[in-house]
């Protein structure tokens, strides 16, 4: 299924691109070109043939692992994105460990405290990251961080007087400890720090509310009841038997959760001016740079199926009764 759903992707994706209003080769050629111009370049990019001919070119030099070269930058696509992919990366990377280590304790904890005073708080909590867009979200941090309190810088990944570490990762986080660069490591952190929590809040709320209600229904089953009878104690009953049969369902949406995220760094890096896959290809969006979209979409396409592969794998070998 995962080489039907990157098809499927392929194809959606190749013709909405395409009926964006404008001419690629105006955008290449620039302002005030002769119809001449125009006409070398549509033949040079192929963009005088038929649409279904440009798809079939385009995946034959896709399953070479040519994504085409970029109209705005004329280098090929594959180098822009292994040059952006990661601080993309690291910035999902630093938002999906924040969700994950506040979302399934708060999620475990409002279930044991179900209808009290903590439970009330923190489903009010998830709801309010379920509901609040992310760009408005993003904006009021930056207005509340930056601009009230000036704790946290408002844009890029490091302080303009730095320079960046030398690329072993790309994670400037990472390569500035490799280093021994803290001041630089510091730096990285900081700028870091709004945009993963922009971005994680809103799948800390689905992954708590998901644990939460996995939970109440561990709770509520023979075992733990008969494990209370018998004088255990909660917290090894909670730890050794319910919240490992609750994390079972819970992998499914903490681990698309990561596919998630990888989509919603769009918004994020616009709003932040993080350097990174987003804004690239939300500038390729507005020159109409086709290669550069499609190029985007299908890395980001084959990251969530990869993922959504992996969780059911997961699943599988934590799951006996999956696997009866």
């Amino acid at each position: 299924m995962l080489f039907l759903v990157l098809f499927g992707v392929t194809v959606v994706t190749f013709v909405l691109s395409h009926l964006i209003p404008g001419d690629p080769a105006v955008a290449i050629a620039g302002p005030h070109p002769t119809p001449e111009l125009l006409d070398r370049i549509r033949v040079q990019y192929g963009l005088n043939k038929p649409l279904y001919a440009q798809y079939l070119i385009y995946m034959r030099d896709l399953l070479h692992g040519n994504l085409g070269i970029s109209i705005r930058d004329q280098m090929p696509v594959r180098n822009d994105l292994f040059q952006f992919f990661p601080a993309t990366l690291e910035l999902v990377l630093i938002a999906f460990l924040f969700a994950i280590v506040l979302g399934v304790p708060l999620g475990a904890y409002a279930a044991l405290k179900k209808d009290k005073f903590a439970d009330y708080v923190i489903r009010i909590f998830a709801i309010a990251g379920v509901s609040i867009p992310l760009f408005w979200g993003g904006l009021v941090m930056i207005l509340v961080f930056y601009a009230k309190l000036d704790w946290f810088p408002s844009s890029g990944r490091l302080a303009i007087e730095l320079n960046q570490p030398p690329r072993v990762t790309g994670f400037f986080t990472i390569d500035s400890l490799i280093k021994g660069d803290f001041p630089t490591f510091g730096s990285a952190l900081q700028h870091i720090a709004l945009p993963a929590l922009a971005l994680g809040y809103v799948q800390l709320a689905f992954i708590v509310r998901q644990v939460r209600s996995s939970m109440l229904e561990a709770l509520s089953q023979d075992y733990y009841l008969t494990g209370r009878a018998n004088g255990l104690s909660e917290r090894f009953l909670v730890v050794r038997y319910a919240l490992r049969n609750a994390l079972i369902p819970s992998i499914t949406i903490i681990g698309l959760s990561f596919g998630s995220l990888l989509g919603g760094a769009v918004v994020t890096e616009t709003i932040f001016g993080w350097p990174g896959m987003g804004k690239y290809v939300t500038d390729s969006i507005l020159s109409r740079d086709f290669p550069a979209i499609m190029g985007f979409t299908v890395v980001i396409a084959f990251a969530y199926v990869l993922i959504n592969l992996i969780v059911d794998l997961l699943v599988y070998a934590l799951d006996p009764e999956t696997r009866r």
